[in-house]
């Protein structure tokens, strides 16, 4: 059977919770690979409304096995929490039905506070992250430092394990003119919060093969955009965390040969969350009009997002970077109404043309982008479910996506309701 992995190719909040939410649908097990509680996906289904950050979006379907892979960072305490609200909404969220790393990282409280420091210093370029400790965690995992799941098991390496993380954490307090950390309430919450874990806690490696061995559908989920990726992404301004499709294999135990098709999430214009560059972003009327229509606050912080236009060249480059075998075209409707609707097609940079973003931060930054303006619609996109439904001019924009970025388009989506959507490809069906 097909596995599939569901990542963004833009910076994230491209709207991959309708589209996950109609593949884990036809999924067996759902997989989270990589960041933490700072991604956001939002489902509406049967009109109530699921807010998720850390869980993955099968877990608000009945028969589902989710899972929390290696490659995310975790909190405990936001975990915690997360099933409790879901319980709230009548999701029962057992050991049976969720399953968690016991390689995964854990995030702790220092590492919200030193994420915190950290972007209020006047000497620490900001980078706009969500404040939830998610890069300290992802520091202290690849310096072998931090404590995993597993560690929980045992009180002695507990406290061994806080001793020497205290080590680090104390000097980079101190250089921050803040107090030292003491162990003992540190090492007491977490030998507090082990019992409530560790029921979750699997080889996920192994328990992933079986599946695979008995033939079961594995849908990999992506948090925030191939644009925030820490290797391939608009550096430093991204997350910390590797978010191409690439990263669903080393994030969850499985090898790349799992992977038989790649589906990119990708909005019909352009948003981001926090600093950095952003060669199509429309400081006026438009992005204003474009963020009102679209709706575009985070869902875990509530920030306003930046808009502009749809980036051919931003996306062409995700394509490749992430093996995109097709997309998932998301909020035409936005576009509803517009006069006329542009897409950057090239860059300039130092009055020369060219066909990619440049990896340094100064030349990403100096970058303009080189337009090419279509007619808009006047007529409805929203809730279309078929093309004969679209505006000719509509299906014209889309189809000239697909021929600059390389990647046709599988599903378009037309609005936030999961059957509001047109189909041209089943990922599960290669």
């Amino acid at each position: 059977m097909a596995n599939v992995v569901v990542i963004g190719s833009q910076w994230g909040d491209e709207g991959k919770g309708k589209i996950v939410d109609w593949l884990s649908s036809r999924a067996d097990v759902v997989v989270r690979f990589q960041g933490g509680h700072n991604a956001g996906h939002t489902l509406v289904i049967d009109g109530t409304v699921y807010k998720l950050s850390l869980l993955p979006s099968g877990i608000v379907r009945e028969g589902k096995i989710s899972v929390i892979g290696n490659g995310v960072v975790v909190d405990p305490w936001a975990l915690l929490e997360e099933i409790k609200t879901l319980k709230g909404q009548g999701v029962d969220v057992t050991p049976d039905r969720l399953w968690l790393a016991e390689n995964a990282a854990l995030i702790l409280p220092i590492h919200r506070e030193l994420d915190v420091l950290r972007e209020g210093s006047n000497i620490a370029t900001r980078i706009g992250t969500t404040k939830r400790g998610i890069g300290p965690a992802y520091e202290d995992k690849v310096a072998r430092r931090g404590l995993r799941v597993v560690d929980l098991v045992s009180d002695a390496t507990i406290e061994e394990k806080i001793d020497g993380l205290l080590e680090h954490h104390n000097a980079l307090r101190r250089g921050y003119g803040q107090a030292e950390v003491e162990a003992g309430a540190l090492v007491k919450s977490l030998k507090d919060i082990a019992p409530k874990i560790l029921p979750f806690a699997k080889p996920v490696w192994r328990l992933l093969n079986d599946a695979r061995q008995a033939g079961q559908r594995i849908l990999f989920e992506g948090a925030q955009g191939t644009l925030l990726d820490v290797d391939h992404g608009t550096y430093p301004f991204v997350t910390s965390s590797n978010t191409i499709a690439g990263q669903a294999s080393t994030g969850s135990g499985v090898g790349p040969s799992a992977i038989n098709y790649v589906l990119g999430i990708t909005k019909a214009y352009t948003t981001r969350v926090g600093e950095g560059p952003f060669p199509t972003e429309q400081d006026n009327e438009v992005g204003a009009r474009l963020g009102e229509r679209g709706h575009e606050f985070g869902t875990v912080t509530g920030r306003s997002r930046r808009c502009g236009w749809f980036d051919a060249v931003l996306v062409k480059q995700a394509v490749v970077t992430g093996g995109i075998d097709g997309i998932a075209l998301t909020k035409l409707d936005v576009l509803d109404g517009f006069e006329e609707i542009k897409i950057a097609v090239g860059y300039r940079l130092d009055g020369k043309e060219i066909d990619h973003l440049p990896a340094g931060r100064d030349r990403q930054a100096g970058v303009e982008p080189v337009y090419e303006s279509f007619e808009g619609w006047t007529e409805s996109t929203y809730g279309a479910r078929s093309w004969a439904d679209l505006p000719a001019t509509a299906v014209k924009y889309v189809r000239h996506i697909e021929e600059l970025i390389g990647a046709p388009v599988a599903l378009l989506s037309t609005s936030p309701e999961r059957d509001d959507t047109i189909f041209m490809r089943d990922p599960f069906a290669d």
